[in-house]
């Protein structure tokens, strides 16, 4: 459907001007005009077709169209600057703060988990249906398990994807093993997605010798190089401008494959969002930007993140596309980020994504919500808007899943997490000495002065040291 909508839009200008395709799905455009233009969202057979190209950004000699409203005596006097031609204006006037119509949100499927009038989306098959939404559930029931085992003080931490787990496997369903991911902390679904198994999730959280990372991380901090998805890293952003690097590199590389890289509402008040936006905008980097707009940055509201309509608009500075969709309606998030995958390899060029969700669960399991929002705001998108009994809906209408499928499923997949922790707890931990290798070739002086004095304090001090790990 991807490849069908980029084939039907493709349209060709007569200009000395690189000519780029359009594409149904709403994606802002913000490269020639001051106020915001976008592509409709047409019924298939429609025969309004709403059109745009793409100046050469990276190129000093790019022209940009003057402002519709400046007077032809004014657009008769310009500078050649640098970045391209300037037109004079007589007229003082500053820009405003903002548009004074919100970006619209696309979505396929409505809250009864039934398809929209005049939907346009990716299609999806009844295996690929099924197995997103027996992978929803399977977060779910991950994210259920976990928060109590943390409670019962068998591991120290998690985070749970409550109210998320269209964003994440939908998005993951729309990518490719190659595409590389960098995500943030919210999104184990993608890796789930990718293969990561149901044990190892576990043995991460439990941080044994079986852990990739062989415990030196909190829990879910995962990160797997089998499937090309980057160790999560606490601080917020910093995986935004690395995503920026790694796609360029698959550019550089020739690659068929772009960089995804996740981040939350609160992420882009870090200065790494701005930075990665500009990097990706100027090295036209192959990258997908999603944001998960959940409403919450911990206990700040988006009222007190930022002053803009969301996120969506933040690409328009750095002639970025993009797109503000349903983020608790899976087959939208599939479609635009399928789509805008496409955009990003065939492109050559960065795309944005704003999802609207909202993150049901406390922020972490060192957070109670309920401190800072209302209880009935939390139940009504756990009841009302949840995404997975959405799908839901939509696969039992197409017939591809019944009472039955969700009972068995239910069952298996809690049994497998009950066994999968009796497993884990009972694995030795790691070493010791794996807290100083693995990130200099030859062990420096410093690193071993410091082993030296920490074995020193657990001879003298064992019973303030854990007895479980091998010395």
């Amino acid at each position: 459907m991807a490849s069908w909508l980029f084939a039907r839009s493709r349209t060709f200008f007569s200009t000395p001007q690189r000519s780029k395709p359009f594409f149904f799905l709403p994606f802002l455009n913000h490269s020639s005009s001051s106020s915001f233009q976008s592509t409709t969202l047409p019924h298939r057979n429609s025969p309004t077709l709403f059109c745009f190209s793409r100046h050469e950004s990276t190129k000093a000699d790019a022209q940009l169209e003057l402002e519709h409203d400046v007077t032809e005596d004014d657009a008769n006097q310009a500078i050649d600057f640098p970045g391209g031609k300037v037109g004079f204006t007589s007229e003082m006037r500053f820009i405003s703060e903002t548009a004074q119509k919100r970006v619209p949100c696309y979505r396929v499927l409505d809250d009864n988990g039934e398809l929209v009038k005049y939907s346009n989306y990716v299609q999806v098959s009844k295996e690929m249906g099924v197995k997103m939404y027996s992978h929803m559930v399977t977060l779910q029931t991950m994210d259920s398990i976990f928060y109590e085992v943390q409670r019962q003080g068998r591991i120290s931490f998690y985070v749970t994807q409550m109210g998320e787990e269209a964003v994440n496997i939908a998005s993951a369903a729309a990518l490719a093993p190659d595409d590389i991911v960098l995500p943030q902390y919210r999104e184990p679904g993608v890796l789930l997605w990718r293969g990561f198994t149901l044990q190892q999730f576990v043995h991460q959280c439990f941080g044994n010798t079986y852990d990739l990372g062989k415990g030196r991380q909190m829990p879910i901090h995962y990160g797997s190089n089998k499937h090309n998805y980057f160790t999560v890293s606490s601080p917020i952003a910093t995986q935004l401008p690395q995503a920026v690097g790694a796609a360029y590199s698959l550019k550089m590389d020739g690659k068929s494959a772009c960089a995804v890289t996740f981040c939350g509402d609160g992420g882009t008040s870090e200065g790494d969002f701005h930075a990665a936006m500009n990097f990706a905008a100027v090295m036209d980097a192959p990258v997908v930007f999603i944001c998960r707009n959940n409403g919450w940055a911990i206990s700040t509201p988006v009222q007190e993140q930022f002053r803009s309509d969301g996120i969506v608009v933040k690409g328009k500075a750095y002639d970025i596309w993009g797109i503000r969709v349903d983020g608790n309606d899976a087959l939208a998030v599939y479609s635009a980020v399928h789509t805008a995958r496409e955009i990003a390899i065939r492109e050559q060029r960065p795309v944005l994504i704003e999802a609207l969700t909202y993150r049901v669960g406390h922020h972490s399991t060192s957070d109670d919500s309920t401190k800072y929002r209302a209880i009935d705001e939390i139940e009504y998108w756990k009841m009302t808007r949840n995404p997975v009994s959405r799908f839901k809906r939509w696969v039992e209408r197409n017939g591809w899943w019944s009472d039955k499928d969700e009972l068995e499923l239910r069952s298996s997949i809690r049994k497998q997490l009950m066994h999968g922790i009796q497993v884990a707890e009972k694995a030795q931990k790691p070493p010791l000495e794996d807290m100083f290798t693995d990130v200099y070739d030859q062990v420096p002086s410093n690193l071993q002065e410091q082993e030296r004095l920490l074995r020193k304090s657990i001879e003298k001090h064992p019973k303030d040291y854990p007895s479980d790990v091998p010395l």
